[in-house]
């Protein structure tokens, strides 16, 4: 897809920036619509532009302006750009997000909300159960609830603070991260609390689950698939492939490891429960070591630039 930006900027840098940006190849098309903008007031312009050239728009945006509160931007997305004057150049687009939008979107899904808080309590529950259950049942199970849970998210949102260097993100996913798999975990506590106390099944019933020994002891193949899921993950983020990321999710053992930590809290395996906090934390290490430098070769060979809030 490509890309609709409505820029709001103050009457007097109208006319230079609209210079600017009528140079640029990648746009594609400029509409203005003089004093249309009440709020912030000024003028805005209509800017159709590529995905390859969005972040050189909101670059020389930025530069137009004397100070970034004298900028807005909204940004959409084009299903398509029919212009057969520069149809090659259409089609030669490129499948990038601009950091605003990756920043958006981590925000809107890992902020601390009662959906939020739902989701991964239902991912939670969902998983334990899986924990206890037969094969064909616990791949549904475990399937599930990496889609349910979205816990992918504020882990993501630390790559992307270091590469920025903006800590307040980092902070956020910190804190989205901790405060959701709290619930997660405290939900599978309660749910296999519920299930032994219902004779359902026992804490050696889980201690003895194929997949449970494959989670609290990963061989090498379930580690590089781990590690595989979670650059595909940050790629797919970069790409602006949001609507693809359930595959990275399944790949990976984040969901299943933090339910297993409550499970074995449950049961009273302690052992059981630090194994499943520490592939816990090798998932979330192959997103920070994975992402950062694949975010940071982003942005020292494409973006080449900070965000503008």
């Amino acid at each position: 897809m490509h890309r609709t930006l409505e820029i709001t900027v103050p009457a007097p840098v109208t006319e230079g920036l609209c210079q600017q940006l009528t140079e640029l190849e990648d746009v594609i098309g400029l509409s203005v619509q003089f004093g249309a903008s009440r709020k912030p007031a000024g003028d805005v312009l209509i800017v159709h532009v590529l995905n390859r050239g969005a972040d050189e728009v909101l670059r020389r945006a930025r530069a137009a302006v004397a100070h970034k509160n004298d900028l807005s931007v909204v940004t959409s997305e084009a299903a398509s750009f029919i212009a057969p004057a520069v149809h090659q150049t259409i089609v030669d687009d490129k499948d990038e997000a601009i950091w605003e939008e990756m920043e958006s979107g981590l925000r809107h899904q890992g902020a601390i909300t009662t959906n939020y808080l739902l989701l991964m309590a239902l991912g939670g529950l969902i998983c334990a159960i899986g924990l206890v259950s037969e094969p064909v049942p616990q791949a549904v199970a475990f399937t599930a609830s990496a889609i349910i849970a979205p816990g992918f998210d504020p882990m993501t949102k630390v790559p992307v603070g270091l590469v920025l260097r903006r800590w307040i993100v980092v902070w956020r996913g910190i804190q989205s991260t901790l405060t959701g798999y709290a619930v997660l975990i405290g939900t599978a506590a309660l749910t296999t609390y519920w299930l032994v106390a219902a004779g359902e099944t026992t804490g050696r019933l889980l201690a003895e689950n194929s997949e449970v020994k494959n989670l609290s002891h990963p061989g090498l193949m379930e580690l590089l698939l781990s590690a595989a899921g979670a650059l595909a993950g940050v790629v797919m983020l970069a790409a602006f492939r949001r609507s693809f990321q359930a595959g990275p999710l399944i790949a990976m053992a984040f969901i299943p490891a933090a339910a297993l930590i409550g499970a074995g809290l449950a049961v009273g395996n302690w052992p059981l429960a630090l194994e499943g906090l520490e592939r816990f934390g090798a998932d979330w290490g192959f997103i920070v070591g994975l992402g950062v430098p694949f975010l940071w070769l982003k942005q020292k060979f494409l973006h080449k630039r900070k965000p503008i809030v």
